[in-house]
């Protein structure tokens, strides 16, 4: 079922601007996993705005936004084949599991001026959920 959706857009100029003047901005934000993803990609802002827009999207999806957990307990990962995963870690991992079994889906794309990311957070039930649902909608 359908717990959350989030959708988020990153002016890629603005990522690349804090990256020149805030040498500490993907230690903050990023996991090392991701910074090593980056790294391999030349550092390119397109490929940071994109996983920023992911985090920012998953953050939604979970009804939250960055309330009680860390941006980094958010990783975008990927498969083999490059498709975008969702690694939850620490607090924001504990608020998923609160509705059982979860999964996030998660995409991003990105053009010349702007990334963006959507993500759709599905779980397996919703008995203790806090939202404003009917009980017959649950």
């Amino acid at each position: 079922m359908i717990f959350g959706v989030g959708i988020d857009i990153v002016e890629i100029r603005r990522i690349k601007e804090v990256l020149e003047e805030h040498s500490n901005f993907l230690e903050k934000n990023f996991s090392k996993n991701e910074m090593e993803y980056f790294k391999r990609r030349n550092l390119r802002p397109e490929f940071v705005a994109g996983r920023f827009a992911a985090k920012e999207a998953v953050s939604k999806a979970l009804g939250t936004g960055f309330s009680g957990f860390e941006i980094k307990d958010i990783e975008i990962d990927r498969t083999a084949s490059g498709k975008p995963t969702v690694v939850l870690k620490g607090k924001a991992k504990l608020i998923a599991q609160k509705y059982g079994e979860y999964k996030i889906h998660v995409s991003i794309s990105h053009g010349l001026d702007s990334a963006v990311a959507y993500a759709v957070m599905e779980v397996d039930k919703l008995e203790d959920c806090d939202c404003k649902c009917n009980e017959e909608d649950r």
